[in-house]
C-alpha cells in the first residue's frame, strides 16, 4: 500500500454565505448568491467568455433518412467575421423527438462505434462535434485562429472558446425538429471534461452535465492535493496543480490565474462553485480511483460542497459522482454510467447506490 499525505492548502469558500457575511437560506437567496460570485469566477478562472454570436444558420450537408449519420455545418459569429464548423449527428429515427447525448471531443477516439450503438440502443441521439476548430490544442500561446481571429478584443482562454462551442451546437439543436433541446447532455474527458464543466456552468440550457476525469480547473480541486510518498514507475506521485497546469498550458484559463500561484488560499473560488452553477440541473461527475493526477479526492471535495447548494434547492438527487477503477480514460463504462443518470432522471429508472458512494470515508471535508 502507498502511503498517502495529501495536502490541503485551507478550506473551501463557503458558497451559502454572501460576501457581507449574511447565509443563504433560500432558493432566492441563492440565486442572488449566484449572481453576486458568478462573474467574478468565470472572469478570473477562464478568462470570461466570448461574446453572444451576431447570427446562427444551420445548414444540413447529410440526411440518410430516418436512420444513419446527419451532418450540418454551423455558421456563426460576427457577420463581418463569419465562423462555421460541423456538427454530425448519428441518429435511430428522425420520425421522433429524442434526448441527446453531446460531446465536443471529436479530436478524441472515445466516442466510438460501440459508445454511438448504446446511446442510440437506449433510444438517444449521439452528436458530436471538434472543439479544437474553435481553438487550437497545440500547447502553445499563439490567440490566432478560431474565435481567436473573430473576437480579437477579447482574452478568454480555449477552455471558454471550446466551451462556447458547446453552446453554439444547442443553438442548432434547437433548429432541428428530432432533438429534443430540453434534454441534451454533454460529455468530455480531461480537458474536454473541463470544457463540458465550463459549458454547463455558463448556460442553463443543457440539462445534463457530465466532465469525466477533468481534474485541476474542472471537477478537481486547487486545495486539496493528492500526494503519495512512493508509486511505481510511470504512475503519477501527485496530482496537478494550479502551478503546474498554468505552467504546461496557460492559453486554457484566463490571463490574471497566474498571480494566484502559491496563493491558492486566496482564491476567491475553487471548483465547487462552477459544479453549484449547474444546479438545479443535473451534474453526474465520472472519475477513476487511479488516475492521480486528475485528483479524484479532491473532486470529491468539491462534489460535496456544491452538493450542499443542491440540497438547498431541494434537487440533491440531481448531483452524483461515480467512481470506477482504473486510470486517465473515457471508457464505455464512463458513457454508460451517463446514460444510467439520464435514465433515471428522465424516466424513473432505478440507479445504483454507487452513483453516490464515497470511496474516501476517511478523507475529512474542507468545505
Amino acid at each position: 500500500m502507498y502511503q498517502a499525505m495529501d495536502e490541503v492548502k485551507g478550506r473551501l469558500p463557503d458558497l451559502l454565505q454572501f460576501k457581507d457575511g449574511r447565509k443563504v437560506r433560500t432558493k432566492e437567496d441563492w440565486l442572488a448568491r449566484r449572481q453576486e460570485i458568478f462573474d467574478e469566477a468565470v472572469e478570473l478562472a477562464y478568462g470570461g467568455m466570448p461574446p453572444d454570436p451576431e447570427f446562427l444558420e444551420v445548414e444540413q450537408l447529410h440526411m440518410p433518412g430516418r436512420v444513419g449519420l446527419a451532418t450540418y455545418r454551423i455558421k456563426t459569429g460576427r457577420k463581418s467575421h463569419p465562423f462555421s464548423f460541423c456538427l454530425q449527428l448519428s441518429v435511430q429515427d428522425t420520425t421522433s423527438c429524442s434526448p441527446v447525448v453531446l460531446t465536443g471531443d471529436g479530436c478524441y477516439k472515445k466516442f466510438n462505434d460501440a459508445v454511438v450503438a448504446e446511446i442510440n440502443r437506449r433510444g438517444m441521439i449521439g452528436a458530436k462535434f471538434n472543439r479544437t476548430e474553435f481553438a487550437h490544442d497545440m500547447y502553445n500561446t499563439e490567440r490566432k485562429g478560431g474565435l481567436y481571429d473573430v473576437y480579437p478584443e477579447c482574452h478568454f482562454g480555449a477552455l471558454a472558446a471550446w466551451a462556447w462551442g458547446y453552446h453554439r451546437c444547442l443553438d442548432a439543436l434547437e433548429q432541428i425538429h428530432y432533438a429534443d433541446a430540453d434534454k441534451v447532455a454533454i460529455t468530455g474527458h480531461s480537458r474536454g471534461g473541463k470544457t463540458v464543466l465550463l459549458a454547463g456552468a455558463t448556460d442553463q440550457r443543457f440539462a445534463f452535465v457530465n466532465p469525466n476525469n477533468s481534474g485541476a480547473g474542472g471537477a478537481g480541486c486547487f486545495r486539496y492535493q493528492m500526494v503519495y510518498d512512493h508509486v511505481r514507475e510511470g504512475e503519477d506521485r501527485q496530482s496537478e496543480t494550479l502551478s503546474s497546469i498554468l505552467k504546461a498550458v496557460p492559453y486554457w484559463f484566463g490571463p490574471d490565474l497566474g498571480q494566484y500561484i502559491g496563493r491558492e488560499t486566496e482564491l476567491p473560488f475553487d471548483q465547487h462553485f462552477f459544479k453549484a452553477f449547474i444546479a438545479p440541473r443535473c451534474l453526474l461527475e465520472t472519475e477513476a480511483l487511479g488516475d492521480t493526477w486528475a485528483n479524484p479526492k479532491g473532486s470529491y471535495q468539491t462534489y460535496a460542497a456544491a452538493r450542499e447548494v443542491y440540497a438547498l434547492l431541494g434537487c440533491d438527487d440531481n448531483i452524483g459522482i461515480r467512481y470506477r477503477p482504473g486510470g486517465h480514460n473515457h471508457t464505455f463504462e464512463d458513457f454508460c454510467a451517463l446514460l444510467d443518470f439520464m435514465e433515471n432522471r428522465l424516466q424513473k429508472k432505478p440507479l445504483p447506490d454507487m452513483f453516490r458512494l464515497n470511496p474516501y470515508p476517511d478523507m475529512p471535508l474542507i468545505g
